[in-house]
């Protein structure tokens, strides 16, 4: 399958060389000319165990790209994820979710075909219906599906927790409508090789995705908290 990620920060990078990994054809977008340089130059922005050689490999394969224009990707993916950034806004500590809604409208008017639009980035509930509603109202005709696709990746084991989950959470409304059912058919072929790992896709709302990502962000400060106690 075709992917298109926005976003070559942690989750993005990860991700996205991972889904080369599993023999799909990935390309990396971002607006920064100099992380794009570094990364065509072989350079790895980040540091995590195991990446540089997992970059590597998928871009001597022909299955990893990277490029500041993401226009062409977009427009043949089956599959579109946002991976930005959403920093906690100054003042009110909530979620700036302006990249992600720059990124929702660049998308629609550049996908064409059916495309599964999924939001990697950390978001508040109810984000995922805002992105539907910004791409329908940039593009009506555009056939699409907005689902959410939260990471549960640790800093230093990103590879092995992307390749070996314990549970994949995907976020999907109305999966028993065409469109959800296309959408769900595009996340399990992506997905699929995790299959040979029995590692469980969880098909759920939207909303209850975008929840779940929350309550396991909360969880893990809690825990945090009490083993520092």
């Amino acid at each position: 399958m075709r992917v298109a990620m926005i976003g070559t920060g942690y989750v993005g990078l990860v991700s996205g060389a991972c889904f080369a990994d599993f023999g799909h054809v990935v390309t990396c977008i971002d607006k920064d000319p100099s992380k794009i340089e570094r990364l065509v130059r072989g350079e790895i922005p980040i540091y995590e165990p195991g990446l540089d050689d997992l970059v590597e490999t998928n871009v001597r394969e022909g299955r990893l790209f990277f490029t500041l224009d993401g226009a062409e990707a977009i427009r043949t993916a089956d599959a579109v994820f946002i991976a930005v950034g959403t920093p906690s806004r100054r003042g009110d500590g909530h979620a700036d979710l302006s990249y992600v809604y720059a990124a929702a409208e660049e998308i629609a008017g550049l996908i064409d075909g059916f495309t599964v639009v999924v939001t990697k980035s950390t978001v508040p509930v109810g984000t995922g219906d805002e992105v539907e509603a910004i791409i329908r109202k940039t593009n009506p005709n555009a056939d699409f599906a907005v689902v959410s696709n939260p990471e549960f990746l640790r800093e230093g084991a990103a590879i092995g927790d992307f390749k070996r989950p314990d549970r994949v959470v995907i976020g999907v409304n109305d999966v028993k409508s065409d469109v959800g059912m296309r959408a769900s058919t595009v996340m399990s072929e992506l997905y699929r090789p995790l299959n040979l790992n029995e590692s469980p896709l969880l098909f759920v709302n939207r909303r209850t995705s975008e929840l779940i990502k929350y309550a396991a962000n909360a969880f893990l400060a809690m825990k945090i908290t009490f083993i520092n106690e």
